[in-house]
Formats: C-alpha cells, sequence, structure tokens
C-alpha cells in the first residue's frame, strides 16, 4: 500500500510539475510601446485621430498572438497627453523612458517631437512620429523616423502646384511660428518663387490665436491671388471666415492641418474654396484603403479622419522589425526597422532612407467644395 501511495504521490508530483511548466510557457509577456499626442486642448482631435490608428495596429498585432524570442508578447500601448506642448513633451518623454518603453509611437507636433526625441535618442530608444518638420530627421539621431512625408516635400508640392495649375502669381503667407508651421511656409515659399510666384508679404501670429483682422487687413492691401497659411484648423477656420467678412477674393491655401472635417464645420460656407495639401494618396486609392476604412468603422463607428492610417502603418513597421529581429530589445531591433520594406496601408511599399524619412512618400492637394474635400491631384506616393 505504501509503495503504491509512493508512486501515486510521485506521478501527481510530475503531472504538476508539468501542468506548472506548460503554465509558465503560455505566460504572455507584456511590451510597453510609448505613444504622445495632444489628447486635451484645442487640437485633441488629432491627438484621438492619431491614436486611434495606433490602438488598431496594436490590437490587430496582438491578435497574430506573437511570439519573440522564444515568449508570447502582447503589445501594451503607454499612452501620454502632451498637451502640444514642447515642455510638457519632454516631461512625458523623460517619464515613458523610466517607465521602460521598447519603443515610441509619436509625437504629433514638430514643436514638441523635435526636443523629445532627444531624449529617446540618448535611451536608445526607436522613434516614428507624425512630426513633418525637417528638422526632425536631420538632427544625426539614428532613432527617429516618420510616418508622413517631410514639410520639404509637401512644402515644395504645394508651391509649385499653387503657381502653375493654381495660376496665382501674388501670394500672402501667414504662419504660426510652431516649428511645423513655420517650417511648412518656408518651404513653400521656396517651391512658389522657384516656379515665378512673387511672395508679396509674410505675415506670423501664434498656434493659440483667433482674431486676425489686423493682419488679413494689412495683406488685403497687397491684393494677393493666394493666402497662405501654416499652422492648424483651430486658427485656420477663423481666419477664412474673416476673409470672407473683410471681402477678399482671394482663397486660403494650407498643408495637412488644416485637411480636416474640423475645418469645414467651424468655416462653414467660407471654407468653400479653400486648397490643402496631405501626404500620401486618397483614402480610396490606399493600396489598403478600403479594407483599413471598413475595419476602422467597426471599431471606433465612425470614418477614418487624416492620420490613423499613417500611424497604424508606422506602428506595424515597429512590430514587424520586432517580429524580424526576433527580439523587443530597441539595441536589436533598431537596425531591422532602419531597413523596413513592408506594404502598408497608405502604400504597397513602405520604406526609410538613411535619415529616417519615408522613401516613398506622395502628396495630394485638395480642396472644399459645396463644403467637403475633394481631390484635385496627387503626386508620387503608388
Amino acid at each position: 500500500m505504501t509503495y503504491k501511495m509512493n508512486k501515486l504521490a510521485a506521478a501527481l508530483a510530475v503531472a504538476g510539475l508539468s501542468l506548472a511548466g506548460t503554465a509558465f510557457a503560455q505566460q504572455v509577456e507584456d511590451v510597453k510601446v510609448g505613444f504622445a499626442a495632444p489628447m486635451t486642448g484645442a487640437q485633441a482631435h488629432y491627438g484621438k485621430d492619431f491614436e486611434n490608428g495606433i490602438t488598431l495596429a496594436v490590437e490587430d498585432f496582438n491578435a497574430t498572438k506573437p511570439v519573440i524570442g522564444g515568449k508570447p508578447v502582447r503589445i501594451v500601448l503607454n499612452a501620454a497627453d502632451d498637451q502640444a506642448d514642447p515642455r510638457t513633451g519632454t516631461t512625458v518623454a523623460q517619464k515613458l523612458v523610466d517607465d521602460g518603453i521598447k519603443g515610441m509611437l509619436g509625437h504629433f507636433n514638430s514643436g514638441t517631437t523635435i526636443p523629445a526625441s532627444r531624449i529617446y535618442a540618448n535611451a536608445g530608444i526607436p522613434e516614428i512620429a507624425m512630426a513633418t518638420a525637417p528638422e526632425y530627421t536631420t538632427q544625426g539621431y539614428k532613432t527617429t523616423f516618420r510616418m508622413m512625408t517631410s514639410d520639404t516635400q509637401q512644402g515644395s508640392v504645394a508651391g509649385e502646384f499653387a503657381v502653375k495649375n493654381l495660376k496665382v502669381k501674388k501670394i500672402a503667407i501667414v504662419d504660426d511660428r510652431t516649428a511645423y508651421g513655420q517650417g511648412l511656409a518656408d518651404q513653400f515659399e521656396k517651391a512658389a518663387k522657384a516656379s515665378g510666384g512673387t511672395i508679396v508679404m509674410r505675415e506670423f501670429t501664434n498656434d493659440k490665436a483667433v482674431d486676425f483682422k489686423a493682419i488679413l487687413t494689412k495683406i488685403k492691401s497687397s491684393n494677393p491671388d493666394l493666402v497662405y497659411y501654416g499652422g492648424a484648423d483651430s486658427q485656420a477656420a477663423p481666419m477664412v471666415r474673416q476673409m470672407k467678412t473683410l471681402g477678399f477674393r482671394a482663397p486660403l491655401m494650407a498643408g495637412e492641418m488644416v485637411k480636416t472635417d474640423t475645418f469645414v464645420k467651424i468655416a462653414g460656407d467660407a471654407a468653400d474654396g479653400t486648397v490643402a495639401s496631405l501626404a500620401g494618396l486618397p483614402m480610396d486609392q490606399m493600396p489598403g484603403g478600403a479594407a483599413y476604412a471598413a475595419k476602422y468603422k467597426k471599431r471606433f463607428n465612425e470614418d477614418v479622419q487624416t492620420y490613423s492610417p499613417y500611424a497604424y502603418d508606422g506602428a506595424m513597421a515597429m512590430f514587424d522589425a520586432m517580429k524580424k529581429a526576433n527580439s523587443t530589445d530597441p539595441a536589436k531591433y533598431l537596425p531591422f526597422l532602419a531597413k523596413t520594406e513592408m506594404p502598408g496601408v497608405t502604400t504597397s511599399k513602405l520604406a526609410y532612407d538613411a535619415k529616417g524619412d519615408l522613401k516613398n512618400g506622395g502628396i495630394t492637394l485638395y480642396k472644399v467644395v459645396g463644403g467637403k474635400w475633394t481631390t484635385l491631384q496627387s503626386v508620387g506616393g503608388k
């Protein structure tokens, strides 16, 4: 009897060890990835749009039950509100690094991204940001990558388009003095001049202003054919309304931060005729656009806005690099991220150049007609 009991106990012990081993083997390791954008304030709608794309990518990747380094892993998003403020952005960046993130998806604004990028670079953490200012990827860091084309590409296309396609000659420029707004306006000005346009006036405001009557009255005296604005929709909407009140015949033109439904809603009838440039192809022409739009609608019960498809592709590029490196260690997957070549929602071939800029970034021009954004022309980016 004793012999039989000992044998049974031994069998149970072995079974227990086996079950414990199985449980241990199935234990999923959380991999923290940082995210930061303006989640409150006037630019909160940009941040939510950005976050939704990241959320979809995290959910899709986790659904594949990824195994990296021999262990089942799960991406966990460590999200923060940087308030579109450079000082807050650096505080957020340091906290995320201290929390042990393995990669950074964000920030959104160039003015917030650029100072924060130094913190991630010093920690050796790869960062894929929505920021479009050229300075972001010209700092010499090996950790900086973009989700969208830079202002150099966008401003160049927009400046040439204004002169050659819209047939304008006299242009007035206003920017909000942020890294994004001023940088985009600078590139637009350079391209417009090179195409034969004349800049009749260059003014600036700030990213909190809503009253532009003094600036616009001054600009009107120069009788421009076009007013170009480097800044966000929260300023562009009241600006274009005030242009209409002051009797401007010239339309407004701007970058992708104005190509939003928010701009049209706030500007109302004054929005008609506004032209904006946006990185990439129109949603219906993106290689994965239709499938992404359906998935997004099902998940969030709303239509795709501006930034989420680019956020999705950026996040997937990071996760794909971890898989290829078979490691979530930033130092080990960073070289694989730099060599990324993969199909995405926004492009058939997502790849980076030596600086971390997108190799295959196109630009599309849009115009508000009857209260809706309509496509004018796409340049590159297939």
